[in-house]
């Protein structure tokens, strides 16, 4: 049975009908799941997942596996720390190790686009208890059907994993346990959201902002504020140093100041230039719209809204890395399950405004916005990455992907490879690989592109450049097809040497 409050108490339950209820929700669970797995497996068998950033988590949660730290070779090579390298120096990321007894099922990357579908589904339970609370079981299932749909979870699915898969199911334990009147299940919530990532604390304080606003939680609201505060400084200054990183790898804020102090003080004595940050350039603006538009605005008058809004300013008063503020990858599912709970909090206080002009009558906007809200969801879905499933190619091997498939065929188990970044995936689970990139590595093998322009090279002239050179210092063609080139050179000596 689900604890309601009066405040939010929605319709009286009925013999029976919490069982239909249940089977209903664990359907619209289980039909996301099979959806969001579908869509990532089929873009990993037509070589459309990529080594950044699937490869980084696959050997990471394999080395958790076999009870070691989250070592990610591919990491630590590319970006200069080394082969050693611990992905907890880069984002610090613990509750990646919930995943490891996976890998003793299954060892390879597909197991994580198994284990994100499943994670990314499983918000859908807390946010429909959260709606029926206030609506109605109708009205839940129509506001599951708009989480499910949702553009950055979609966005998400099509970019390989990442950590930011836990952060809608955890947010939404949080701001619904914390509504069933479970606090201490709800700080256990917000505990295991402090170790998605650094910067969930970020999430943790905007759901103290939240608390602020709700009579009785000022010390809680304190708590969660200063508490999220604290670890994400915590996370950032000090852990992620000590497992090798740099605090200030990702310092993207240098149109403000050059640390964080320096960043605070100018934008609160020139509080227009951060203004003017937070939509430059315009595509912020577009992102922004995107989050809110879709929903009709509705979570524009609730204050849960206040959650959201920390992690965004993290990404749009950056200056530097244009992908944290683009309508792509999965940033922005971290804001979606809170942001649709708004609308559903939102439509509910609409609802209750008995306006002049009509005799006293209440907006309906509870009947209205879960429908308007779920039809909104399904008519954005041909602009974002959802729209591939209904293309027939979407589901072929082009003829690159399968001499990229030859290709990875032709490389021998167990081997140390450069790949190039869409082959590395497929070797993942049996190589240990390297990204194919600017800097001559001499592994044994390499797996080559030439026909498409591939991260991190500049142009294809370079990628054949590179392919010419190898061959002249003692590299020999194992295979040639449509671009793609395996070449190796037996006794090669690696360098791996760190450059940081």
């Amino acid at each position: 049975m689900i604890t309601m409050s009066a405040e939010t108490a929605g319709p009286e339950v009925r013999p029976g009908r919490p069982r239909r209820e249940a089977v209903t929700v664990g359907v619209l669970v289980v039909a996301a799941t099979v959806v969001y797995s579908v869509f990532a497996l089929v873009r990993y068998w037509t070589f459309r997942t990529t080594t950044y950033d699937l490869v980084i988590f696959d050997q990471a949660v394999r080395s958790y596996s076999r009870f070691h730290l989250p070592v990610a070779i591919v990491k630590g090579v590319h970006n200069g720390f080394g082969p050693h390298f611990t992905v907890l120096g880069d984002h610090f990321s613990p509750i990646l190790a919930v995943l490891a007894p996976l890998y003793w099922i299954h060892d390879g990357p597909q197991t994580l686009l198994l284990a994100q579908a499943v994670l990314l589904a499983l918000a859908i339970v807390p946010l429909w208890a959260f709606t029926r609370r206030r609506f109605g079981a109708w009205a839940a299932h129509c506001v599951a059907g708009v989480y499910a749909l949702a553009w950055p979870v979609a966005e998400t699915v099509a970019f390989d994993f990442h950590e930011m898969a836990f952060t809608p199911v955890l947010s939404m334990l949080m701001l619904e346990r914390h509504d069933a009147g479970r606090r201490w299940q709800c700080a256990l919530a917000a505990g295991a959201l402090l170790l998605v990532k650094e910067d969930m604390g970020l999430l943790v304080a905007g759901f103290g902002l939240y608390l602020l606003t709700r009579p009785g939680q000022r010390r809680l609201a304190a708590a969660f504020v200063g508490g999220g505060l604290a670890w994400t400084w915590l996370a950032s200054r000090v852990l992620i140093p000590a497992f090798g990183g740099s605090a200030d790898y990702y310092w993207a804020y240098d149109a403000l100041g050059k640390d964080l102090p320096h960043a605070a003080l100018h934008a609160l004595t020139h509080p227009w230039t951060a203004l003017k940050l937070l939509v430059t350039p315009s595509v912020k603006a577009s992102t922004m719209g995107w989050l809110i538009l879709p929903l009709l605005l509705i979570p524009l008058a609730s204050p849960i809204t206040l959650a959201v809004l920390p992690l965004l300013a993290e990404r749009m008063l950056a200056n530097r890395f244009g992908n944290w503020w683009e309508p792509r990858f999965h940033y922005n599912v971290a804001l979606t399950a809170l942001l649709i709970a708004a609308g559903v909090d939102g439509a509910c206080r609409l609802s209750r405004l008995r306006p002049p002009g009509l005799r006293g009558r209440r907006l309906r906007v509870d009947l209205v916005w879960p429908v308007a809200a779920l039809l909104a969801a399904a008519l954005v879905i041909p602009r974002f990455s959802f729209k591939h499933f209904f293309e027939a190619a979407f589901y072929r091997r082009d003829a690159h992907a399968q001499a990229a498939d030859a290709a990875v065929a032709a490389v021998p188990r167990g081997v140390l490879v450069e790949a190039a970044n869409v082959a590395g995936p497929q070797l993942s689970g049996r190589d240990r690989v390297l990204l194919w990139d600017t800097k001559v590595r001499w592994a044994p093998w390499v797996v080559a592109d030439t026909a498409i322009t591939t991260f991190p090279f500049p142009w294809v002239g370079a990628q054949r450049d590179r392919v010419r050179y190898l061959r002249n210092n003692g590299y020999q063609v194992v295979l040639s097809r449509n671009g793609w080139v395996v070449l190796n050179r037996p006794g090669a000596t690696p360098d791996l040497r760190p450059t940081r």
